[in-house]
């Protein structure tokens, strides 16, 4: 093989991987009536599964940069892929709620490292030139399991045994697995740090806590108090994390990406605050569809189809787009598009032409995939070789609490607003209150990255050679 062809590879391998897993997350939510009928418990017992898996990824995901390191990024990567295969059998068999958490957690921990080091793999092995295309194939998977995710997963419920939905990653596992171990190279970092950890701990407990209060805001007779003592001590502890890393010899991560914009703004600051918005849209909207329009979960689905299918279109006009335009007038530009285009939603009634309310929804799903893609993309465009582990761990722990973050926001300002009108159910206009609120924020958060420079990413987007030629 050509040493040319090698970064396209492997960006397919590690997108495999990350197709598993976010498939699993996409069919769970279809099958819990029927695993609450097998376990012999009530179906919310088994928000649990869902809740563990989230805190376990949370708890693995600072240890995961290290852990590349030390044993090799391959290794490692292979490591997350049989854990997590092996998990999935483990639910796939489990015949009680205990055994089933148990399974979920140990779930976790390969969700906790495949992420991270997945990324890490592609960043090895991939030029500048090439982490354009790169970061275009491995965000595919968060674009297309969620379209056919959940019908599937009612299909294999309703016509073999919800247990399918675990065991399918098995043979997913082997053949990724495989791949891993045949065709990517094995990195590491030779100087041998020592494991931080107290870091780890800070770390770890500062996640785990923070997303338990921002889960638990968002679930219907949550107790917001207790869920605010959660947020405060875990930030407080993420404060304390934060500190310890600057000041540690050989600290667990390494704060120095953060010395350069592009990472910047795209972690912590426009792309925090963008994420969020673009989190709180798929939880808005069948809420909006079946509460608010009164339709059925199939016609809510069809409906939702539309936004993913917007998703998957950008796919092929990102990369000249960046090219052409560059990183900050597309993320300014595209963002605001986006931005409004989530702000709209609060618009639709149940009298809505279809057509309407489908180009709106493709539009949403459109900016929102350019958008990821550019974020994605221009989160690694300046970081060095050295930085690369801490940088991946860092950005996927700060994704982690957006995502979470942006759903606990969305719930919160439809609590708020249903409270005010004091309704026993949602109404239209809490929804319209929960996406002009969700729509502002994406819309500042846009305007955040005009901070960047016109040629911010410009090795990375092409525009470099594209200028020269």
């Amino acid at each position: 093989m050509a040493p040319q062809e090698l970064p396209k590879r492997i960006p397919l391998i590690v997108a495999g991987a990350f197709f598993m897993q976010v498939l699993d997350g996409a069919i769970i939510n279809t099958s819990l009536p029927q695993m609450a009928a097998s376990f012999g418990v009530q179906a919310l017992d088994l928000s649990l599964g869902v809740t563990i898996y989230m805190l376990a990824v949370a708890a693995f995901i600072p240890a995961s940069g290290w852990l590349a390191d030390r044993f090799g990024s391959r290794n490692v990567f292979a490591a997350a892929i049989l854990i997590f295969s092996l998990a999935s059998l483990a639910c796939g068999m489990a015949d009680s709620l205990p055994a089933f958490v148990a399974a979920r957690a140990l779930q976790g921990v390969g969700g906790a490292l495949m992420t991270p080091v997945g990324r890490m793999v592609v960043l090895r092995n991939t030029s500048k030139a090439g982490l354009l295309q790169a970061t275009a194939l491995i965000t595919w998977p968060a674009l297309i399991a969620p379209v056919f995710g959940p019908a599937l997963g009612g299909f294999i419920t309703t016509y073999a045994s919800w247990r399918w939905n675990f065991l399918i990653n098995l043979p997913l596992g082997v053949v990724g697995l495989g791949l891993v171990l045949r065709y990517i190279p094995n990195l590491r970092d030779e100087a041998h740090r020592r494991f931080d950890g107290r870091g780890f701990v800070l770390a770890a407990c500062a996640l785990v806590l923070l997303l338990r209060g921002l889960e638990s805001v968002g679930r219907a007779g949550a107790n917001l108090v207790v869920a605010a003592l959660c947020c405060a001590i875990g930030s407080l502890l993420g404060v304390a994390a934060l500190r310890h890393f600057r000041r540690a010899r050989e600290p667990l991560l390494d704060l120095s990406a953060f010395a350069a914009p592009t990472f910047t703004l795209s972690t912590l600051s426009g792309g925090f605050f963008y994420r969020i918005a673009i989190s709180a849209t798929p939880f808005l909207l069948p809420l909006l569809f079946q509460i608010g329009f009164g339709l059925n979960p199939w016609q809510s689905g069809l409906m939702i189809l539309a936004y993913f299918a917007g998703n998957l279109g950008m796919k092929t006009v990102t990369t000249p787009l960046l090219r052409r335009f560059g990183f900050r007038q597309v993320l300014v530009g595209n963002g605001v598009l986006g931005a409004l285009a989530i702000a709209a939603c609060g618009l639709l009634q149940a009298d809505t032409p279809g057509w309407i309310a489908a180009a709106l929804l493709v539009a949403a799903g459109l900016t929102r995939s350019m958008q990821l893609t550019a974020l994605s993309t221009l989160t690694f465009a300046d970081t060095e070789p050295r930085q690369r582990s801490s940088a991946s761990t860092l950005s996927s722990m700060v994704q982690q609490v957006s995502m979470i973050l942006g759903v606990a926001v969305a719930a919160l300002v439809m609590k708020l607003s249903q409270a005010l009108h004091g309704a026993d159910a949602p109404l239209l206009a809490d929804f319209r209150n929960a996406f002009f609120v969700v729509g502002l924020i994406g819309l500042l958060a846009a305007l955040r990255f005009l901070r960047l420079a016109p040629d911010a990413g410009a090795e990375v987007s092409g525009q470099v050679a594209r200028q020269a030629a």
